[in-house]
């Protein structure tokens, strides 16, 4: 297992303050926001320092219904090799939906949207994820997400969830201890439970972030201090196990470089006096999923090497904070069926320390009827949010909204930073407008195509920017439209009505 220690997640916007860090063992990157064969100076400059570097992907959804894109698992791979990484990491969720699995319109989601936990879906992820693996050239560790809104008729609880993910799988784990306390606000989940059920031998890392509550709902925003609720279920999974390695997570709103400092000094405290609090535990023994599994002695030997070591070093220095953490209503445990007959492969540890593949599934081999009932709940779902269409039976039609808007403000804020000189010409009225058009045109495949649409929006309607908006779309369009809505715009923008 990678040894990791204390790393900040490296963004443009603090690439100085980020290199100008004392005691940073390694930063982690957005996959999607780096080329492997121009890596940034400031990455640079990193590594040839000994900083480590992780590549973090956002796009692959994993827990959609249709399998890798390959080309996205080649870019993944080559941006891991080019940065010299010891893992990637990538999450557990579905970001797009729909397409020739579900005979409907393929839709994007722009952000990471939670799979539900069935066994349908678990089945999905699972034969994704060992496609991933066998395209990667580094081990894979998968983050648990953030969640406003709950599946109806869920079969397991989170952490069983992750649990059988692991042992089917032999994935690693990278826990974000936001993402816990924004479900436990969310939707009710107790964040110990969830630790209790984790297998530790298979923890990478773990991810410190913060956010805000609004009208009783508690949003992931990356973009404000950790709070101590957060800061109190780190010291939780501290308590339990000694992480390889800690990141603080911090994606807007970027405050000073002396800020940043204070809190990963805040984070290195909690994790020092957790550490201390910790008692020492016995050798881990086989759990009921293990025995089912046939997770074997190699597989425990590395969760006992994990379990005995501290590798984060910690320095001197304590906070702690404690109570309880107040759910909007009580979680209530999951049913757990038996599964049918599975045949245990070898379990072994690599060289690393990572678990490879612990079992081998047969009676329950994934089927394409199998994904076509996930894309069909995915699609629906997304649909709902993107497109405008009725909230399926069963959702929490509130909870739908709100992400809804969550997932209209990202479009926004992403465009606004890729596209500046929109805000710049339309002032105030950019986010309104923005918002506008997004209720109605769900994204297409990437943001500079989402910027595009949106104003040839505009110019279909009669804006005193229209000049200005005209002159952007010029200078970025690749080509003239031809035909139907965007044969219109072409007409007016040569100068017809």
């Amino acid at each position: 297992m990678t040894e990791l220690g204390i790393g900040i997640g490296w963004r443009p916007e603090i690439a100085d303050a980020v290199e100008g860090l004392s005691g940073i063992d390694w930063v982690e990157v957005v996959a999607e926001n780096v080329c492997a064969g121009h890596l940034p100076d400031s990455l640079a400059r990193l590594r040839a320092r000994g900083v480590t570097v992780v590549p973090h992907g956002v796009s692959l959804g994993l827990g959609g219904a249709d399998r890798p894109d390959p080309e996205r698992l080649a870019a993944l791979a080559a941006k891991a090799e080019a940065l010299g990484a010891p893992l990637v990491t990538e999450h557990i969720a579905f970001v797009r939906a729909g397409g020739p699995l579900t005979a409907t319109p393929r839709l994007e989601a722009g952000h990471l949207l939670p799979v539900p936990r069935t066994r349908d879906a678990l089945g999905v992820l699972c034969e994704n994820v060992r496609i991933a693996q066998e395209s990667l050239p580094v081990p894979l560790a998968l983050e648990n997400i953030a969640a406003l809104f709950s599946w109806p008729d869920e079969e397991l609880t989170e952490g069983r969830f992750l649990a059988e993910l692991v042992e089917r799988t032999g994935v690693r784990l990278l826990i974000d201890v936001a993402n816990l306390h924004t479900n436990h606000v969310n939707r009710g989940e107790d964040p110990a439970r969830a630790l209790s059920e984790l297998p530790v031998e298979a923890l990478a890392y773990v991810h410190v972030a913060g956010g805000l509550e609004r009208d009783g709902v508690w949003h992931d925003t990356h973009a404000h201090p950790v709070p101590e609720p957060v800061l109190d279920i780190l010291a939780d999974l501290v308590g339990r196990v000694a992480p390889p390695g800690v990141l603080l997570e911090r994606d807007d709103h970027f405050p000073p470089a002396a800020e940043l400092a204070a809190e990963l000094s805040t984070i290195r405290a909690t994790l020092t006096a957790a550490t201390r609090r910790r008692p020492a535990r016995p050798a881990p023994a086989a759990g009921p999923l293990a025995a089912r599994h046939g997770v074997g002695a190699a597989a425990l030997r590395a969760g006992r090497a994990l379990a005995g070591h501290d590798p984060l070093h910690i320095g001197a220095g304590a906070r702690v904070s404690g109570g309880p953490m107040p759910a909007t209503r009580p979680s209530a445990p999951a049913p757990e069926p038996e599964r049918p007959g599975t045949a245990a492969g070898p379990a072994t540890a690599r060289p690393d320390g990572a678990l490879a593949v612990l079992s081998r599934p047969t009676a329950e081999a994934v089927t394409d009827t199998a994904r076509q009932r996930v894309g069909v709940g995915q699609a629906a779902v997304l649909s709902a949010l993107v497109a405008g269409t009725p909230v399926p039976e069963g959702f929490d039609v509130r909870r739908m909204r709100v992400q809804s808007r969550a997932l209209a403000a990202k479009r926004a804020s992403v465009v606004a930073r890729i596209a500046p000189e929109l805000p710049e010409i339309l002032g105030d009225g950019f986010r309104p407008a923005f918002l506008a058009y997004a209720r109605t045109r769900p994204m297409p495949g990437s943001y500079r195509r989402d910027a595009l649409d949106f104003v040839e929006a505009l110019l279909l309607e009669d804006r005193p920017e229209r000049r200005e908006l005209t002159r952007w779309w010029r200078e970025r369009a690749e080509s003239q439209p031809a035909g139907g809505l965007l044969g219109r715009l072409a007409r007016r923008l040569l100068g017809g009505r």
